[in-house]
């Protein structure tokens, strides 16, 4: 792949994560875990639905991905099933994973590589599709917890231009 392309594309795609780490961070633990909404649209959840996928998108098939520990496959259960709420410090764990991992994918991408198919049961796209499809799909999420933010709190983290080196990307710390 172009080095300018694999530059730009991880500039923007570690942004995106980046992004989601700062909502992450900044929302109040009465945000996090919200017992008057469904599990499903509780801000925790939603950071791990976009952080699990993340990572099965990279892994670019469902054969043989399996997610860190403590994280189970129960994400592509058809009956929906909900974990137990993940702490922050679990789930930004799991973003220093995905970062990582993202960034190894980009680094390793060929022209080759990034013309074969990849598939899933509910989608079959190129390897280079699917990497903008994902990044789209972290922002998406990301977007929507900045707005969950600004409802409840009336503040959200601002705009990333470009991904935090990894020097400056802090590990997840006690909270």
């Amino acid at each position: 792949m172009n080095p300018i392309w694999r530059k730009a594309l991880w500039q923007q795609y570690g942004a995106a994560i980046d992004m989601l780490d700062n909502a992450i961070v900044a929302c109040p633990d009465e945000v996090w875990i919200d017992p008057s909404k469904q599990p499903q649209f509780q801000f925790w959840y939603v950071v791990f639905h976009t952080l699990f996928f993340l990572d099965l998108y990279l892994s670019e098939t469902e054969e043989g991905f399996a997610p860190p520990a403590p994280f189970t496959l129960d994400e592509l259960d058809p009956a929906g099933i909900v974990p137990e709420p993940y702490t922050r410090d679990q789930l930004r764990r799991y973003l220093v994973h995905g970062r990582a991992k993202c960034r190894a994918t980009i680094d390793a991408m060929t022209d080759e590589h990034a013309a074969t198919n990849c598939h899933f049961g509910w989608l079959d796209i190129s390897a280079a599709d699917l990497l903008l499809y994902n990044m789209r799909h972290v922002q998406h999420h990301t977007a929507q917890l900045n707005l969950i933010l600004r409802q409840r709190i009336d503040s959200a983290p601002t705009w990333v231009r470009f991904a935090r080196s990894e020097e400056s990307n802090p590990a997840p710390s006690s909270r």
